[in-house]
């Protein structure tokens, strides 16, 4: 099994990856990272800044695990601003290769103009699949051209609601570079909030054939009179994490499972526990990214 960290002190442009920064990844025992890169546009953005970056974590042993796909909007109905999003979701895959990412991170995007992961009630539409299957597609050849994974993350607010609605949806646009990138907290619920092993164990049954990397995030049931889960620092919650590392290293070991949700500050404790975790389960922690 591979780690990875994203967020915490990791820059929103690439010219501000360090060697010093990729010491203090590793130091952090982790041997990838996950980066938002917000202020480079895939739109416009020179190859020469994404070779700087590679060369940078290569020389200094550190894999880029995952990239941001830019969260653009891939359900709307208006074609105009579909192809746009698609558009730029294609340039995020090429620098995604040029920067030598193994793939990108990216949701559906969503009908609510505040955020690409709030609800609306147009994103659980047949219609939105059928935009989402169709941006996809469109998008595969460029995941293949740049060899990067398209991973989809879901999220029960989005159209990819379930493990079996992104199923279906991946059946339907078939490529061997358009996958899922599961994350550990967005589809648990009221329901399964208080027995998370069941419910990883079920993601898993329906989607583990499409699962090419892992969001290690924890989530927890508030104390509140209107519903509220919390998603968060690993560690903090209620998920079963030893049941998503069986899950993830049975599906390949050198996949990886990136922590998300923590601060700089609880990224040392985030590292114990995982590789605690590991230790206790038999698993082997890889050091080197692949």
């Amino acid at each position: 099994m591979r780690f990875g960290m994203s967020g915490c002190f990791l820059p929103d442009n690439m010219d501000a990856v360090t060697p010093e920064m990729c010491r203090h990844v590793r130091q952090a025992g982790f041997s990838g990272i996950f980066t938002r890169f917000r202020r480079n546009n895939p739109l416009d953005t020179p190859k020469t800044k994404a070779d700087r970056l590679r060369q940078v974590l290569a020389d200094n042993g550190v894999r880029l695990y995952q990239a941001t796909g830019f969260w653009q909007n891939l359900v709307t109905p208006d074609e105009t601003l579909r192809r746009e999003s698609v558009r730029t979701l294609q340039a995020a895959l090429r620098l995604a290769g040029w920067m030598g990412a193994r793939g990108i991170d990216t949701g559906p995007g969503s009908m609510n103009p505040a955020g690409p992961w709030f609800p609306h009630p147009d994103n659980w539409t047949s219609a939105s699949r059928r935009q989402l299957t169709k941006s996809l597609k469109e998008c595969a050849a460029a995941a293949e051209d740049a060899g990067v994974y398209l991973s989809l993350e879901g999220h029960q607010l989005v159209v990819l609601e379930s493990a079996e609605v992104t199923c279906e949806i991946l059946d339907e646009v078939n490529s061997p570079f358009v996958r899922s990138d599961y994350d550990s907290a967005n589809w648990i619920t009221r329901e399964t909030v208080y027995n998370t092993g069941a419910a990883i164990n079920h993601h898993f049954d329906v989607l583990s054939r499409y699962i090419v990397s892992c969001h290690a995030k924890d989530i927890w049931l508030e104390n509140r009179l209107a519903l509220h889960l919390q998603d968060g620092c690993p560690g903090k919650g209620v998920l079963d994490f030893k049941t998503l590392f069986r899950r993830m290293e049975a599906l390949d070991p050198t996949y990886p499972v990136i922590a998300e949700g923590n601060t700089t500050d609880e990224l040392p404790q985030v590292s114990a526990l995982f590789h605690k975790l590991a230790a206790e389960l038999g698993i082997e922690v890889l050091e080197e990214g692949g």
